[in-house]
């Protein structure tokens, strides 16, 4: 076949080899976004897509040196860029319904390990096919561009160094500017519209276009209507009623609220992140739990009192503790500026809480201030951080607590399976503090665990409760001191070197769904899928 006049200029060529390692690392970054409100943004979940991605770019290398190899037409290459692109826009118009489908189908079927298996099925299904057409890139330009021995070591260099510099940029695009500015769905379809336009230029090109007229006018029609059908960004598609949808660097973000309350969610299949009361109340959670560490600090025998909130949110503990005590002084530390800005507008962060966006264990690392409480929420959803989790950082918040300071942490899956990550968690902060208590919040999944240096911390809090004249906070301390528990350190120890967070919190997801599913496999059981949907009804 001759050659199409574009391909005398092998520039059009680098800027295939560009745009193709730009897409491809964008597609997986918008796999990690598409995936993480259902998943999570763990380390499992990036090396599954990784894996799967890498998979498929080893098998479109082989597949496209053996294709050139038996048929050299740049029109075969530049088709399969062309499904590749037209795949990809689809992914933000049918990718979050393939994923409540596997997902759905996997939780009848399996008992464990869900969260790998089903984002695993998910990437093979949903990315592989257009990345394995993207690895035939390389091997078919080369086939192209190589005319002699003499400079085929140059070419190919420069072929994998346009690959090389476009996937670099692939890489800071979508996270620092098209993700926070127009949303992952829209992401993909730039990227897409990119391969496409790579497409357009080079079949426009020449006159021999007619035997693809057909496939290539229906690819750009059915691009057009994935612009029209994949630019909404909401994940929980089954969901009308949403106050504030959106993304951040960091995070999904999702606001809903009722008459009594309003609700942030970072993962629409895993739970909550925070609860914010309209009632101004107690709200009977854990922020109410956690406000007991105040009292074993001695709160009502300080003129000042100083807390700090590592993972402060939407700021609800911190609105707890200003509304009850008058001489709290409050500091938060969020890493994501987005959440910090949804807790003042809708969930009324206190004006007078100052939040620094930066990751807790780097705040104090910087941070020289001494507190008399150091409130630990960071673990999300079922993403717990290593670096918040060890023996160091456990150590680090010591050295920043007063000498009768309290450390209170949320750990938010608890599970009476011997070895479980919050087994780990106590057994690590037991290597730190001499004196843990924890206590289970009723009928929630979250447990409270309260550690200090101080012998007298459950006495200090009876004193306390004893000086408080808000009866209704004062029968909620009761309440929680009667559910206090003396934690007995075992052997479990995590370290900044060997933290196996991930796979700990694999085990607790299991636990949970097979907890909340048990009923409805049930009725699936006895009345097959009939069932099922007149319960949902």
């Amino acid at each position: 076949m001759k050659k199409r006049p574009i391909l005398k200029n092998r520039t059009f060529l680098y800027l295939t080899e560009f745009y193709s390692g730009m897409s491809v690392m964008a597609v997986e970054l918008g796999a990690s976004r598409l995936l993480a409100p259902y998943f999570s943004s763990s380390q499992i979940v990036w090396t599954i897509i990784i894996g799967t991605i890498m998979i498929a770019m080893a098998l479109g290398n082989i597949y496209g040196g053996r294709s050139a190899d038996k048929d050299p037409s740049p029109d075969r290459l530049y088709r399969r860029i062309m499904i590749a692109s037209i795949w990809i826009a689809l992914i933000p118009v049918v990718g979050k319904y393939i994923i409540l489908g596997i997902s759905a189908v996997l939780v009848f079927t399996i008992n464990s390990n869900f969260l790998i298996l089903a984002g695993f099925v998910t990437c093979m299904v949903v990315f592989v096919f257009p990345l394995f057409l993207l690895g035939t890139v390389t091997p078919s330009l080369v086939k192209f561009t190589v005319d002699s021995l003499d400079d085929n070591g140059k070419l190919v260099g420069n072929l994998n160094a346009s690959n090389t510099i476009g996937s670099i940029i692939g890489t800071f695009v979508p996270t620092f500017i098209s993700i926070p500015a127009v949303g992952t769905s829209i992401t993909f379809l730039i990227f897409s519209g990119i391969l496409l336009a790579l497409t357009v230029c080079y079949f426009m090109s020449g006159k021999e276009n007619f035997p693809v007229a057909k496939g290539f006018r229906a690819s750009i029609a059915i691009f057009l209507i994935c612009v029209l059908l994949g630019h909404s960004s909401s994940f929980a598609f089954w969901q009308d009623n949403l106050t504030y949808e959106g993304e951040s660097i960091y995070n999904y973000l999702q606001v809903y609220e009722d008459d009594k309350e309003v609700v942030l969610s970072t993962n629409v299949l895993f739970g909550v992140q925070s609860v914010y009361r309209k009632e101004k109340g107690l709200t009977g959670m854990y922020y109410d739990y956690a406000m007991a560490a105040n009292y074993m600090a001695g709160i009502n025998e300080k003129e000042d009192f100083d807390i700090l909130i590592l993972g402060n949110g939407t700021g609800t503990f911190a609105t707890q503790c200003k509304r009850y005590f008058r001489n709290v002084n409050i500091t938060g530390v969020e890493i994501d500026q987005k959440i910090t800005d949804l807790a003042v507008k809708y969930f009324e962060l206190p004006k007078d809480v100052p939040v620094y966006t930066y990751d807790g264990r780097a705040f104090l690392n910087a941070d020289k201030e001494k507190y008399d409480v150091i409130m630990v929420d960071a673990y999300q959803d079922i993403t717990i951080p290593f670096q918040m989790s060890s023996v160091e950082f456990f150590t680090l918040v010591k050295d920043h607590l007063k000498d009768d300071g309290v450390m209170v942490v949320n750990m938010n899956m608890k599970s009476s399976a011997e070895g479980n990550i919050n087994d780990y968690l106590a057994d690590t902060i037991g290597n730190v503090f001499p004196f843990i208590y924890t206590a289970d919040v009723q009928g929630m999944t979250n447990r409270e665990l309260f550690a200090g240096n101080n012998p007298d911390m459950l006495s200090r809090l009876k004193i306390n409760n004893q000086k408080e004249t808000d009866m209704v906070l004062k029968n909620m301390i009761n309440t929680i001191d009667g559910r206090l528990e003396k934690y007995v350190k075992g052997d479990y120890l995590m370290t900044d070197d060997k933290a196996p967070v991930e796979l700990l919190g694999v085990k607790m997801i299991d636990e949970l769904i097979i907890d909340e599913v048990e009923y409805y496999k049930g009725i699936f059981r006895e009345e097959g899928l009939k069932g099922l949907i007149e319960r949902f009804k």
